[in-house]
């Protein structure tokens, strides 16, 4: 589960957040904003890691903490890969981070050895550390992000009004919404996500080689545009080499006609990503529904538990609102999945809901194709 509503001293650095997401309704949206522009250039936007652990330093594992600087966490995976002439799968990250963006983070390497990592040259990444570790890093293995965010042009106001708008919410929360970067430049993984999940194939090539979007370069929006026409072949020859993933299922494609076939030939991680974007679509969705009563508990609520990380069902909301006033815990949204705490009452009704209106169910989210 992730809180719907967090205030600490680091969440409220997402004051900002305004600006990232300006089709989600925000708890600020009566008090004027403070203009200005994010992600000018990727100095603009700094996020550096919380680690879940510390490593060891024994093991066969290798912590390695990156910093990267204009490139996707998967893209610089395949470029440490490539230098160390080992396959990506051995590379472990807790996290995507923004590609447009100076980040740092963490990611292991199998079987590699801190000489091997000193005389790395990758372009967009440095090496900060190396210590070695028992086990692989996975996915979630994170305590949080921190953010350093200029916003460049802002109005002559924008102090005072930012103070109106912190109070509001320190004293409210901050509403957690997943941001655009979740959803990809051309905003649609979690359509992308939606098709894997209900098992619609065609529908998630589709998506994945069709629609051109403007920011992307000219080579892969006529590529698209050809695909988008039903020729495949002249799609393929002007895919550009940068997109590696959508290309090798292309070609998997134009030579088997057999979109199963295609399918597995994208890498898995980069599927769990497009599924994990329709699952925060739907958080998002129902976070907005929730927002003009985000700070009052429902009884049925999953509440999360800040300083454990833990969540329960809420049996008694005003038994239990003392402790939401005090930010010890906030009424938290889903991540839908088998596994995932069920919220009951009015909050399970509106999960139930948000869920047929997906036309997906639970069990969905088991899906082999993933």
């Amino acid at each position: 589960m992730d809180s719907i509503g967090i205030v600490d001293k680091q969440t409220i650095d997402f004051l900002i957040g305004d600006l990232m997401i300006p089709n989600l309704p925000y708890l600020s949206a009566d008090v004027p904003g403070i203009g200005g522009q994010i992600k000018t250039v990727p100095g603009d936007f700094y996020v550096e890691e919380i680690p879940l652990y510390e490593p060891g330093g024994e093991g066969q594992h290798l912590y390695v903490t990156i910093e990267k600087k204009g490139i996707a966490t998967l893209t610089a995976v395949n470029r440490i890969a490539s230098v160390l002439k080992i396959n990506p799968r051995k590379i472990g990250y807790a996290g995507q981070k923004d590609a447009q963006a100076v980040t740092r983070q963490t990611i292991s390497i199998d079987g590699a050895l801190p000489e091997q990592l000193r005389q790395l040259n990758a372009p967009g990444i440095k090496i900060i550390a190396a210590k070695q570790h028992r086990n692989k890093l996975k996915l979630g293995h994170l305590t949080g992000n921190k953010f350093v965010i200029r916003v460049r042009g802002v109005q002559r106001e924008a102090q005072a009004q930012a103070e109106v708008i912190l109070t509001r919410l320190s004293q409210q929360g901050v509403p957690n919404y997943f941001g655009e970067q979740r959803f990809g430049l051309r905003q649609n993984s979690h359509l992308l996500g939606q098709a894997l999940v209900k098992g619609q194939l065609d529908e998630f090539f589709d998506q994945f080689l069709g629609h051109p979007h403007p920011a992307e370069n000219p080579g892969a929006q006529q590529a698209r545009a050809a695909f988008d026409a039903g020729n495949r072949s002249e799609a393929l020859n002007l895919w550009p080499s940068m997109l590696r993933q959508e290309r090798t299922a292309l070609a998997k494609l134009v030579k088997t006609n057999d979109a199963a076939a295609a399918l597995r030939a994208v890498d898995n991680r980069l599927k769990r990503l497009f599924v994990s974007a329709f699952q925060s679509e739907l958080f998002n969705q129902l976070l907005t529904e929730r927002l003009d009563s985000l700070s009052q508990l429902e009884t049925g609520d999953v509440a999360y538990i800040h300083q454990k990380g833990a969540s329960f069902v809420i049996e008694d909301a005003a038994a239990e609102q003392s402790r939401a006033d005090a930010f010890e815990i906030s009424p938290a949204g889903p991540l839908f999945g088998v596994k995932y705490l069920v919220a009951r009452g009015e909050a399970g009704k509106r999960e139930l809901a948000a869920l047929q209106a997906a036309e997906v169910s639970l069990e969905d989210f088991d899906s082999r194709l993933l």
